[in-house]
């Protein structure tokens, strides 16, 4: 039985699972189960909701039958509120350009972007105040990035830098944060308000001794209490600049707390946690794994997908986890991935008509030998080859094989749409 609140103290749609045949499926319905693996299919999660007449379609060509969850009304608690997607009218966003286009331009933003965070953050630490104007524009450089073409920004944020890990790190939460704002078809004012959530959240950090931030793991008692500490740092520096919008502090104070109440520095539940905090929250732990931080690896983009669909409705939003799967996709620009032939490349772009078929540029061949960069589209039938050898097998993590996604970056791998 699932159960999503909007409001506390409110009626909620409870699902009960009936299985029904495709050929009954019908626009609005939520399908919830398949009947065979859904890595067999090309929907993300299983979960979805029935939109179009394509949506059904597609169904059909997979599947006999599927299990829809039939709607009833319950009473619900408030400790138990989830969150809407729609409490807001939504904002339909096109690609308005290529990736190839928007690369050039995105580059130019990204890397003033970086230097002007890392500015901000070391102003922090050297006791300066926070220059809001400038985050705010940098902001909003991105989110007109991201509304031309979201893949643009997202290659670019694979570029990490150990002495600036901090403020990389919260660069690419904003990018990333934005392009699930899109994805969410929130409105442009609110995806400016989410960046700078995400640009802002560990800001706190710039209190935080280099020694302990450096040393990443096996930390002392007395230095783990002082990083934990970072959100109230962060709350207490942005509670002093009274020009920023609310929800910039509470994300800084809140990104770590979870649904359950095993989070800090308070350790609310549900109820007490926003759905910018809990954007924020997800958007955060996927960036952390997959780049990695100081003494903890990166880890591949499968990965770090399973730990959030692993937790969901426990550690983080249920709903929000499935979408943010669905916007990020199996295989995000800059992933590193090996096709059933053995070959290896980087994922450049998304296909977003089917994101299990993106673009890719191979770059060793079936032995695993470095061959000249080919650009193969997995969406076009005619590439797949025999057997289906040109689609994905594994996503893996970054340097395997020698593949190294930033020095492609600075080499100036040219992207081709």
């Amino acid at each position: 039985m699932k159960t999503t609140v909007v409001k506390p103290g409110h009626f909620a749609k409870a699902a009960k699972t009936v299985r029904i045949p495709v050929s009954q499926l019908g626009i609005g319905m939520f399908v919830s189960e398949l009947d065979r693996p859904w890595l067999e299919t090309p929907f993300l999660v299983q979960g979805f909701l029935i939109e179009t007449m394509e949506h059904i379609d597609l169904v059909q060509q997979f599947c006999e039958y599927v299990y829809i969850d039939a709607v009833e009304e319950s009473w619900v608690g408030p400790e138990e509120r989830g969150v809407s997607t729609n409490r807001k009218k939504r904002t339909r966003y096109v690609q308005k350009i290529s990736m190839e286009q928007e690369h050039q331009v995105a580059s130019g933003i990204y890397k003033q972007a970086r230097s002007i965070t890392k500015t901000v953050m070391d102003d922090i630490r050297l006791g300066n105040s926070l220059d809001t104007q400038k985050a705010k524009d940098t902001v909003t450089d991105c989110v007109d990035s991201i509304l031309r073409n979201p893949d643009a920004l997202m290659w670019l944020g694979k570029i990490q830098n150990a002495d600036s890990h901090t403020a990389d790190h919260c660069l690419n939460v904003c990018i990333l944060a934005i392009a699930f704002g899109r994805y969410l078809e929130l409105s442009e004012d609110d995806l400016n308000k989410l960046g700078l959530c995400g640009l802002l959240h560990d800001i706190g950090k710039m209190k935080v001794p280099l020694s302990v931030l450096s040393k990443g793991i096996n930390l002392s008692e007395q230095e783990a209490k002082v990083l934990r500490n970072h959100p109230v740092y962060g709350r207490n520096i942005l509670m002093s600049n009274p020009g920023l919008f609310h929800g910039v502090t509470d994300v800084a104070h809140s990104h770590h707390e979870y649904l359950d109440g095993s989070g800090y520095p308070r350790g609310i539940k549900a109820v007490g946690i926003s759905p910018f905090c809990r954007m924020i929250s997800i958007v955060d732990t996927y960036e952390n794994i997959t780049t990695g931080k100081p003494g903890q690896p990166a880890k591949s983009t499968l990965e770090a997908i399973r730990m959030l669909y692993a937790n969901r409705g426990k550690l983080f939003d249920e709903q929000l986890v499935q979408q943010f799967i669905q916007c990020v996709g199996l295989f995000p620009p800059g992933s590193i991935v090996e096709l059933m032939s053995g070959a290896v490349g980087i994922v450049l772009t998304t296909n977003y008509k089917n994101r299990r078929l993106p673009k890719v540029m191979v770059l060793l061949d079936e032995a695993k030998q470095e061959q000249p960069p080919k650009i193969l589209n997995l969406g076009d039938p005619k590439q797949h080859g025999e057997e289906n050898e040109h689609l994905i097998k594994d996503v893996l993590v970054n340097g395997s094989y020698g593949v190294d996604v930033q020095e492609h970056i600075r080499k100036g791998l040219i992207l081709k749409a």
